[in-house]
């Protein structure tokens, strides 16, 4: 069982000693029946043999059970917390392009409801081992007492067996369907969540998402649901009803072709009673540990796919604090992006590109053009599929992926705030921040208090300039904005391009920023326009080769902007 053996990874010891003492309680519980049937047919009173046999065998069962359960919940809650993390570094050390072709609600149903179907799996793996161990003992104990009894038994037992596992394979591809249609149920609950503007805004959009999309995959979980465990159901009963039938048999026919005392009849009946108990319990505890197989295997191929790729170290130049460069170059990359549904795909590049330190470079061109895909293999998020990328003159690679990283700074335009600065552990994080929050006007909205802001719960705009908070405090060497101006107001957008910008250029930061505003191009050393994948232009901003009386009229438009901004700043 797969499950057993994620238990035995955990700590094999402390597993082989729970499995012993179920055991060991399994059989006491047998011992018990034998001590019940030889004080049924004894027509004297009790031995104090019998007496004390009978309370040491009931002290016996109820401290192995206990401990048993015991070290199995441990286990367990180790092994699921384990499995928690082991798949979070896993999915965090996975390549970004892996990820968004799993889709954010693989991962999601794989974190939450797979891993609490192998924890409820791994609760009941205690209880499944004792009642195991009664029906063992059971059957050992009717061996004793006829031995023809006990292949009558077995042959009984194997025609159970059989047409029970007969229809539970076909309830396990039911809940394999009801495992792939909980991960396209959470999908739908995403768009509900991200989207529910939308829907409102829209009334036949919203019904038809509702009633069509939404319900849909929520009947088809259903049906496979209810049919998977059904079959269980049925199957459960018709193993109760074997044993019924089996006892009938004894009752009533067996005396009549083999001669049998009464005392031996009681306990043929007496020990298949009291194994009927735990054999149900084992039926009816089976459809959870299907499951929990079922959301073992997902978690199991979501793993293989995700280790498909080269691993990322996270601990890989942790120690490197210093990242002095002078080149960084881009040699004939390309990167593709397939549609597996028409078969297209887009393909940005072969890209040659070359940067220094301290230049500030804009990145340009149509909505789908590149731009972003470009800057996150300068980054090193993906991975060219061609071409190279080179530091300093070394090429990018595994080894040095994580130390080429830390270069870089960047707020993306599908960006996300933490609310706690991490790793950021200075001695005056905290002032440095309040700084950079009175800089970026949050000092009214944020504060800052052990690494921690009070608060992320802002407009977009404003978490940006969050998100810009952190980038400053990492003060790397690169720094890549996406589209970062967007959702800011005309005042601050100023302020970005024509003071922040230029102030990262001048301590010598590199500055690579994707931007549709025309406007403020002639900030930039270089404008790089991309048109369908491919590098239309490389050439100087405007603003280098603009006239010196134009140079005058925008600085005298800055003031005038300037001075507004600090007049609506302190009525504030």
């Amino acid at each position: 069982m797969e499950l057993l053996s994620l238990l035995l990874s955990s700590s094999r010891r402390a597993v082989v000693a729970a499995v012993l003492m179920g055991v060991f309680s399994g059989f006491a519980s047998t011992g018990l029946i034998a001590f019940i049937h030889a004080a049924v047919s004894r027509s004297q009173s009790p031995t104090a043999l019998l007496v004390w046999g009978f309370a040491a065998l009931c002290a016996g069962k109820f401290i192995t059970a206990v401990v048993s359960e015991l070290l199995l919940i441990r286990l367990s809650q180790r092994a699921s917390f384990d499995l928690r993390v082991h798949l979070s570094r896993r999915i965090a050390a996975t390549p970004l392009r892996r990820l968004e072709e799993l889709g954010a609600h693989r991962l999601l149903a794989s974190l939450t409801d797979d891993v609490l179907s192998i924890t409820n799996g791994f609760i009941l793996i205690p209880i499944l081992l004792v009642n195991i161990a009664i029906v063992v003992g059971c059957l050992i104990y009717l061996g004793w007492l006829s031995w023809i009894v006990l292949l009558v038994v077995g042959l009984m037992m194997a025609v159970g067996i059989v047409s029970y596992q007969l229809p539970v394979a076909r309830a396990l591809r039911h809940l394999h369907h009801v495992r792939e249609e909980q991960d396209a149920l959470l999908k739908h609950f995403r768009a509900l969540i991200e989207g529910v503007k939308e829907l409102k805004l829209h009334p036949e959009r919203r019904e038809e998402f509702l009633s069509v999309s939404l319900a849909s995959t929520a009947a088809a979980l259903k049906r496979h649901f209810v049919t998977g465990m059904s079959v269980y159901a049925v199957a459960g009963n018709w193993g109760h009803i074997l044993f019924l039938v089996f006892i009938g048999l004894l009752l009533f026919a067996l005396p009549n072709v083999v001669r049998i005392d009464a005392p031996t009849l009681t306990g043929y009946v007496l020990t298949i009673l009291f194994m009927m108990s735990p054999l149900e319990a084992v039926l009816s505890q089976l459809p959870t540990i299907g499951r929990a197989q079922v959301a073992l295997k997902a978690i199991r191929a979501l793993g293989m796919s995700l280790s498909g790729d080269a691993e990322e170290d996270p601990h890989a130049a942790a120690g490197e604090t210093q990242f002095k460069w002078s080149s960084l170059e881009l040699r004939g990359v390309t990167h593709s992006y397939r549609n597996e549904h028409d078969n297209r795909s887009f393909q940005l590049g072969p890209i040659d590109f070359r940067c220094a330190p301290g230049e500030l470079i804009f990145i340009t061109g149509g909505n789908g053009s590149g731009k972003t895909t470009l800057v996150k293999l300068l980054t090193g998020l993906y991975s060219p599929e061609a071409g190279e990328i080179r530091l300093d003159g070394v090429p990018l690679t595994d080894r040095n992926q994580t130390f080429y990283r830390r270069h870089f700074s960047a707020v993306f335009s599908d960006f996300y705030v933490f609310e706690s600065l991490l790793g950021l552990g200075a001695p005056d994080l905290d002032a440095k921040a309040h700084d950079y929050l009175v800089r970026l006007q949050l000092d009214r909205k944020v504060r800052i208090s052990g690494g921690k802001l009070s608060t992320v719960d802002l407009s977009q705009g404003q978490r940006k300039r969050l998100a810009l908070l952190t980038a400053y405090l990492e003060d790397r060497p690169i720094y890549v904005f996406d589209e970062w101006a967007a959702d800011q107001d005309p005042v601050f957008k100023e302020i970005f391009y024509l003071r922040l910008l230029p102030d990262l250029k001048a301590r010598g930061k590199t500055v690579l920023v994707i931007s549709h505003d025309d406007r403020y191009y002639h900030v930039a050393d270089r404008i790089i326009k991309l048109n369908y994948g491919q590098v239309e232009s490389d050439t100087l901003a405007a603003y280098q080769a603009s006239s010196p009386e134009s140079r005058l009229d925008h600085k005298a438009n800055l003031r005038d902007v300037l001075s507004q901004f600090l007049r609506d700043h302190a009525e504030q």
